[in-house]
């Protein structure tokens, strides 16, 4: 997270990067410089040589990035990669039964991606990936205030407004925030006051995506399954769950009961957490169990 407010904020011979966006690796070379300073840490830290590596990805990966995974965590130091896809870790790390013969569904807005996917049996039944998430919705916010405020903010500045005041429909009392950037019309700094109704509207686009293929999912999910999923409702995980009334537009566009994961931001890495503690029992859920070395 401090790494992340570096951005629109380093000198000249400083250059913040992303290794990765919407998901996967953007930069090659800085995703492995950052995987390897990471495995020398932990490495230090419990000393253990080269580890067995979990990797969470989205569930569209197509094989040339899963390949680009695989290849950057071996570069970086690691014995042994597996992947997982996301759904299924955060439906592992929301507590979930994936391994029973019944139909759960999780619903994961990550930074990256969305993804939905119907899960029975330790496998997952049926998937979309859509590349429109938290990243997205800032963009959606710095956009809106350039359009209808004139006024310059830093993607920084939209995440601390879309965590504060970000609503997927209007609360019940407009909530203000203050916030500073740089005015279009004389460069000059300036305050403005944006409101909750405000930043709704800046972002139903792309929430309005998000509700879509929740429901794409639920039209391909088998009739079976399907009950059962009426029953236990859709759970919510990643940083997007915690957007307010998310899970009220959800509920009212599916006519189903959706809840909010316990510790939604830390259920992807605590699903491969679990997945690593037992590697073997839980083979069936990895997108690839063979060892590359």
């Amino acid at each position: 997270m401090k790494q992340k407010r570096c951005f629109g904020r380093t000198p000249e011979q400083i250059k913040a990067v992303r290794p990765l966006k919407d998901g996967v690796i953007a930069d090659f070379t800085a995703t492995q410089l950052m995987l390897k300073n990471l495995i020398e840490k932990v490495g230090k830290r419990y000393n253990i040589g080269r580890p067995r590596v979990v990797v969470g990805v989205p569930s569209g990966i197509t094989e040339v990035e899963e390949r680009a995974v695989e290849e950057s965590v071996i570069q970086a130091g690691a014995k042994e990669v597996y992947l997982i896809e996301e759904p299924m870790a955060a439906a592992i790390g929301a507590s979930l039964d994936v391994g029973e013969p019944s139909g759960n569904i999780i619903v994961d807005i990550g930074g990256g991606t969305t993804e939905v996917a119907v899960i029975s049996l330790g496998g997952i039944v049926v998937s979309h990936s859509l590349r429109v998430a938290g990243d997205e919705l800032d963009e959606d916010i710095v956009g809106y205030i350039k359009r209808e405020m004139n006024l310059a903010i830093g993607e920084t500045t939209a995440e601390q407004i879309k965590m504060r005041i970000g609503c997927a429909t209007p609360l019940m009392t407009d909530t203000p925030m203050e916030i500073r950037g740089r005015d279009l019309t004389d460069g000059l700094p300036r305050n403005i006051i944006v409101t909750s109704s405000q930043i709704q509207e800046a972002i139903q686009e792309s929430i309005g995506k998000i509700v879509d293929i929740v429901k794409l999912t639920l039209e391909k999910t088998p009739p079976e399954l399907a009950s059962d999923i009426m029953e236990k409702g859709i759970v919510l995980a990643g940083g997007g769950a915690m957007i307010q009334n998310l899970d009220k537009l959800l509920s009212a566009q599916t006519g189903m009961p959706v809840y909010i994961a316990e510790q939604p931001l830390d259920c992807v890495v605590r699903g491969t957490g679990k997945t690593l503690e037992d590697l073997e029992r839980l083979k069936t859920v990895l997108i690839n169990s063979r060892k590359r070395k």
